[in-house]
């Protein structure tokens, strides 16, 4: 299955390509001739087509070094010319362009109930999607070789359906995993959080065709860094995305860049306690938001509710998820007045999201996003009444319009981000 996002996610904010400080210090000749080529790079994506004359002017380097550097890049297949500009008094400028097709780019989601994986080309337009329901929790053997049949399926797919991007010119893939990742050992996912893969090494373990290099990173993370890039949160600003589902996650982009926090969990908003008094939570703590709002949670409350109402859409042996989404939209009053339920403990949490850190905007993600008004009306309210006015004042909240891709399409983006950062990571000569 191949799906285009809409030409409006084609912008991408200028600030996730920033570096986040100066490098220290005086750079050698070799240092400063990649760090310049690296941010010739980065303005010929973002910005073209467009001249030479341009990139002199907007990074500050001398025509001269503009074209010394560039043809390096045209060389390597990353660059090319499309032909020529408008003039500005002389010749016309010859233009330049990405290619975006030069190379693809594999996001893998592994969920905790499914996985899904996109093939992009380097502007995060989706060739290729493929997705499977499975527990991945307890079977880390079975969820590899299902996410390696994923990903081969989704490559060949793209090789057969795209012009110029091949199958065989993979940039890397991006891992989007249901825990916190420790950034000093990103393959192995904490057994707090994922005991039956306490021996699994991601890195090691998943030997992909080809071994193509792997960013790891936590499923949150990398929805907050899709819809910065591609989503609500194109036009910049700080802002959080908020994953529903069997866990509660959170993830933000602030400045550009996603905020990990010390050792790697920050956002971890399903283990904020919302009632002391409440339900254990496998966290070891007592009333988390994911004991209330969490799918297992959501669906026993719902099956408790169906019950007892004749006629009640919840009545369902099979209900999952997407019924009860159906059962929403269809007018169920239980089904109606759970969603409220839900949205009143998510308000309390996203309130004081919004009080400490003040996001521009909130994006909700998750299959259960997808009802609607039904959450985001009373989620708004409860947000209103909870938060101080100053801070929710300019802040929106909203519902994630990339739809099941996001997190996939993150893990993608991650690896793009990583090579217009560095453009050793292209697997191709770009030194004179």
């Amino acid at each position: 299955m191949t799906t285009n996002p809409p030409d409006q996610a084609l912008t991408v904010s200028r600030a996730g390509l920033l570096p986040r400080r100066r490098e220290p210090g005086r750079l050698d000749a070799n240092s400063m001739r990649s760090r310049n080529r690296s941010m010739l790079l980065r303005s010929i994506w973002r910005d073209g087509p467009t001249s030479r004359a341009d990139l002199a002017r907007h990074t500050g380097l001398s025509r001269s070094a503009v074209s010394a550097l560039v043809e390096p890049l045209i060389d390597s297949g990353l660059v090319e010319e499309t032909g020529r500009g408008s003039s500005r008094g002389g010749r016309r400028p010859r233009m330049l362009r990405f290619v975006d097709e030069a190379f693809s780019v594999v996001g893998i989601d592994m969920g905790a109930t499914h996985i899904s994986v996109v093939v992009t080309d380097m502007r995060g337009r989706v060739r290729a999607w493929q997705r499977t329901d499975r527990s991945t929790r307890e079977d880390p053997h079975g969820a590899l070789q299902v996410m390696r049949q994923l990903v081969d399926a989704a490559r060949a797919d793209t090789g057969m359906r795209t012009g110029r991007m091949q199958a065989g010119r993979l940039l890397g893939v991006g891992v989007a995993v249901p825990s916190p990742v420790d950034p000093t050992a990103p393959g192995r996912l904490p057994p707090f959080f994922m005991p039956a893969w306490r021996d699994i090494d991601l890195e090691r373990d998943l030997a992909l065709s080809g071994s193509p290099p792997l960013l790891i990173d936590n499923d949150a993370n990398l929805g907050a860094l899709a819809e910065s890039w591609w989503g609500a949160g194109r036009d910049g600003g700080d802002l959080a995305f908020i994953k529903l589902g069997t866990g509660i996650g959170a993830g933000f982009v602030i400045d550009g860049h996603i905020f990990r926090g010390h050792n790697g969990t920050a956002g971890e908003i399903g283990h904020l306690v919302i009632d002391p008094q409440g339900p254990q939570c496998v966290c070891g703590l007592q009333g988390c938001l994911s004991t209330f709002i969490g799918t297992p949670a959501l669906l026993a409350a719902a099956r408790a509710a169906g019950s007892g109402e004749p006629h009640s859409l919840l009545d369902d042996p099979a209900l999952d998820v997407r019924r009860l989404i159906a059962a929403v939209q269809q007018g169920d009053p239980a089904a109606r007045a759970l969603i409220e339920r839900a949205a009143g403990f998510l308000g309390l949490a996203v309130a004081g999201l919004i009080n400490l850190i003040n996001p521009r905007t909130v994006v909700l993600g998750g299959e259960l996003a997808t009802v609607g008004d039904a959450l985001l009306l009373p989620l708004r309210a409860r947000v209103q009444s909870r938060s101080m006015w100053t801070a929710v004042a300019h802040s929106r909240i909203i519902a994630s319009r990339l739809g099941e891709q996001d997190v996939a399409l993150g893990a993608a983006t991650r690896v793009m981000q990583a090579a217009l950062m560095d453009p050793t990571r292209f697997p191709v000569e770009v030194s004179p």
